[in-house]
């Protein structure tokens, strides 16, 4: 089933998730299926998007990922700011936040900060998740450091066969199960063929190559999953990706699919 790797969202605004589909599950200890932790000093650039008042207070309110690209500057998918994924417009929700600095969610370090203003990829396509990217400005800047540096098109870090990291507080076990310290996956980056072969056209989703690129294993067992969406894809050092969509966790001939981090920022600025 194609779905977008956002946190579900229940009924009421508690801290209980639904998961929108299930695979068959990863290892109990894995995050960003098949993931390591990662000390959030070493990767400054990957934050959380949260919502207390939507998601409750037990993971500070974690529902998506982004990547800090400006000292206030923040890029994340679009499907994360949408009514699907917030279980109410976006214009109701009063304490949109950004957590940096703060890689164990039930601690209190860091810092939340407040989005100050909201700009969502006017090309987005919700049903074919194309163009699937946003930009957050937040209330306060963030230190020069916890900026990352965006890969430009025909960048090498793009290039079929290249190693990448995903990051994420994501799903442990594709069942709901999500955990409270960011975690890291080592993936390649696949080739537009590979990709298109995997998603073709259908209930499990059409791969634009154009403003997609799609990274994992072969035999599956890394990958990003529920609640990562938005989190940096990063390879040689520069951002590549955002967590986007897939079919299933970690399966076999099912690679994850980002948001080509360059096609996001020509869409964003082509909406000015």
């Amino acid at each position: 089933m194609r779905r977008p790797y956002v946190r579900a969202l229940a009924l009421v605004a508690v801290a209980a998730v639904i998961p929108l589909a299930s695979p068959t599950p990863a290892a109990a200890d894995s995050v960003v299926i098949g993931g390591y932790s990662v000390e959030i000093s070493k990767s400054p650039w990957a934050v959380a998007l949260a919502s207390r008042d939507r998601f409750g207070g037990t993971r500070a309110g974690q529902f998506c990922g982004g990547a800090v690209i400006g000292r206030s500057t923040v890029l994340t998918a679009a499907h994360c700011l949408g009514e699907e994924a917030l279980g109410a417009p976006l214009g109701k929700i009063r304490d949109l936040k950004v957590i940096s600095g703060r890689g164990d969610l039930l601690g209190d370090g860091g810092r939340e900060i407040p989005v100050r203003e909201i700009r969502v990829n006017p090309a987005y396509d919700s049903y074919t998740n194309a163009g699937d990217a946003a930009v957050l400005t937040l209330a306060e800047p963030l230190p020069a450091s916890s900026v990352i540096r965006m890969a430009d098109p025909g960048d090498a870090a793009y290039r079929p066969g290249t190693d990448a990291v995903v990051y994420g507080w994501g799903d442990t076990t594709g069942k709901g199960d999500f955990a409270h310290g960011l975690r890291a996956a080592r993936v390649r980056v696949l080739s537009d063929a590979v990709c298109e072969k995997a998603y073709p056209g259908g209930v499990d989703g059409t791969y634009l190559a154009d403003s997609m690129l799609c990274a994992g294993e072969p035999d599956g067992g890394r990958d990003a999953c529920q609640g990562d969406s938005g989190g940096p894809l990063v390879a040689q050092g520069r951002l590549i990706g955002l967590v986007s969509w897939g079919s299933g966790c970690g399966l076999a001939d099912s690679p994850g699919v980002y948001t080509r981090a360059s096609g996001a920022v020509r869409g964003l600025d082509a909406g000015r």
